[in-house]
C-alpha cells in the first residue's frame, strides 16, 4: 500500500517527515497521515513524490512482497525487481513472466551470463552481440 511505501521510501532515503513536506509544499502533519493511511495524497502529490523517491508512480502505490524477504521498497525510475528464482539442481533458472515479456525473451532465446563482485546479469545474446559490434567500429575509427 501507499502508506507502507511511503514509509519505507521516506527511511531509505534518509529524511524526515518533515523534509519530505517541504520538498512538495505541504504540512508536516499531512505527510504523516498519509504514511499513517489517514488520508491520501491527490495525484499531483503523488507524481512529486515520485519525482522526490526516483520512482514512478505506479510504483509508489504498489506494495510488492518478496518471498522469503518481506514487502520490498518500490524500485527506481527504470530498474525493475522482477521476484525470486530458485536455481534447480542443474542450474537452470525460470525467467519470471514479466520479466520475460518486458524484454521479449521467447523459448529457445540465447542469453549471455555476464557477472561482477556483486552478481549477475543476463543479456539477450543480439543486444550483447549489438553493443560488442559498436565497441569493435569505435576501436576501428580511432586506429583509423
Amino acid at each position: 500500500m501507499l502508506k507502507d511505501n511511503l514509509a519505507m521510501l521516506r527511511n531509505i532515503h534518509g529524511y524526515s517527515q518533515e523534509a519530505i513536506a517541504e520538498k512538495i509544499g505541504i504540512s508536516r502533519q499531512a505527510y504523516a497521515k498519509w504514511e499513517s493511511g489517514a488520508t491520501v495524497p491527490d495525484i499531483e502529490k503523488c507524481a512529486l513524490l515520485a519525482d522526490v523517491y526516483e520512482t514512478t508512480i505506479d510504483s509508489l502505490i504498489r506494495t510488492e512482497p518478496l518471498e522469503g524477504v518481506g514487502m520490498i521498497p518500490p524500485a527506481p525510475k527504470g530498474k525493475n525487481i522482477w521476484g525470486t528464482v530458485t536455481v534447480n539442481d542443474r542450474g537452470q533458472i525460470v525467467i519470471p513472466k514479466g520479466a520475460r515479456a518486458a524484454f521479449n525473451l521467447f523459448t529457445g532465446e540465447r542469453l549471455i551470463v555476464l557477472s561482477d563482485e556483486n552478481g549477475i546479469a543476463l543479456v539477450p545474446e543480439k543486444a550483447f552481440a549489438a553493443s560488442m559490434q559498436r565497441v569493435m567500429e569505435s576501436m576501428t575509427q580511432k586506429n583509423d
